[in-house]
Parts: C-alpha cells; structure tokens; sequence
C-alpha cells in the first residue's frame, strides 16, 4: 500500500494569510501544503517564487510541495533548495534535455524530485525518469490544464493513472486538478495516492470533512486491491 497523501492547493487561499492558512489545513488533517509555482511564461499566468516559500517556511515544519510550472526548471532548484522547499516537481515537457542534471540536482539539495505531465503529453514520456539508476520518486498527473485554477476535471486521465500504478506499485501517484468530493473515487481507485485539492477543500463550510473524505476514499481504494 503507498500511503495516501493530502495536500490542500495553497493557490486558492487567503494569499494575504499564508500563514495562517497553512496552520489552518495543517490542523484540519493535511498532510502536505502544494505550493504552485507559474513563472507566466509556460503557463499564462504568474504565481509565485523561492521568497515566498522562504518566508512561509519561517511559520511551518510542514513538507511544501512545489509543482514548478516554468519554462526552465534547472534555474530554481537551487533557491528552492536554499528557500526550503520539501518537494520539486518540474514538468517533463521543458526538462527533454536536461532532466538528469534535474533529478541530480533536486536531490543534492535536499529535496524530493517529481516530474509533471500535461493532460496532452503521454504517459510513456516520464517512464525514462522513472527506470533510471536515479529516478524521481513522484509523478503528476494534471488533470485540467496547468495554469489557473478551478477548472472541471478531466476522467480520461486516469488511464494514465492507471498505467502508472500497474507498471510502478509503489510509485507516489500524484493528481492535481478539479479534484473533490465527487471526482476523487475515480482518481482513488485508478491509483492516484497523492492529492492536491483547491477550491473544494479552501470553499467548503467545513474543510477537515473534505480533507477526510479524500483521505478514506484513497485508502478504500487500496484496500479494495
């Protein structure tokens, strides 16, 4: 069993209250805080960076999950290193040339590499990063298209869930998009572990309740395995 993982998206809270909104998930059940980093020029729209993970560490022991949208990669391993990040997961489409110096570099930093895949790249496209002698221990499945937030989720992308989970049992299986209450069984029982929650978890009257209907309907699903 690969331990199911909660990780409520810090893109749909109070930015002016970071702090106090990651204490707030923290004491509702989360286990990991998803950091998304947009550097407006892979994806449209313009986030965060390294001084804003630095300044939110100061307040939390919690692991930060970086999920780095951006155009190149190598350029913020080491600021995320020094920052404090706890994960640092580069998409596979901007790292075809260099993501071994990547993964190299995530780790002698500290960090825990993961690589992302848009809904249009193949699944096939991150096995190389997964059966090499120094492989990332996640993967990112979107499941809307990365850049804004909110967006409907996307079914058909469990396939690729699926054949992840199949070839690689152990692998932490990471979903981000559109997941909540009524999408998260079928990412539960393709074998997502790891899930990243915004406007459902940060908009609900009652977000320890989301955070643990999420993390039961992972859990069933492995069981039911």
């Amino acid at each position: 069993m690969v331990a199911a993982k909660i990780a409520p998206s810090m893109l749909s809270s109070d930015f002016s209250n970071l702090a106090s909104e990651a204490h707030r998930m923290l004491s509702f059940g989360a286990d990991w805080l998803h950091m998304d980093i947009m550097d407006g020029h892979f994806v449209p729209n313009l986030t965060i960076g390294a001084p804003v993970i630095e300044s939110l560490r100061k307040h939390t022991k919690a692991y930060l999950d970086c999920h780095l949208m951006v155009t190149n990669p190598l350029d913020y391993v080491e600021p995320f290193g020094k920052a404090g990040a706890s994960g640092f997961t580069f998409h596979v489409e901007a790292s075809k040339d260099n993501w071994k110096e990547i993964v190299q570099k995530i780790k002698a930093k500290g960090m825990t590499p993961g690589v992302s895949l848009k809904p249009g790249t193949p699944v096939e496209e991150v096995f190389p990063l997964l059966d090499d002698e120094n492989p990332v221990e996640l993967v990112l499945v979107m499941t809307v298209e990365p850049g804004f937030g909110g967006q409907k989720f996307m079914p058909e992308m469990m396939d690729k869930v699926r054949t992840l989970r199949k070839k690689y049992p152990t692998l932490d299986i990471e979903v981000d998009g559109g997941l909540g209450p009524s999408t998260i069984d079928i990412a539960a029982a393709a074998g997502a572990n790891c899930i990243v929650a915004g406007s459902s978890v940060f908009g609900a009257p009652e977000p320890a309740q989301v955070i643990s209907v999420l993390r039961k309907s992972v859990n069933e699903a492995q069981i039911s395995k």
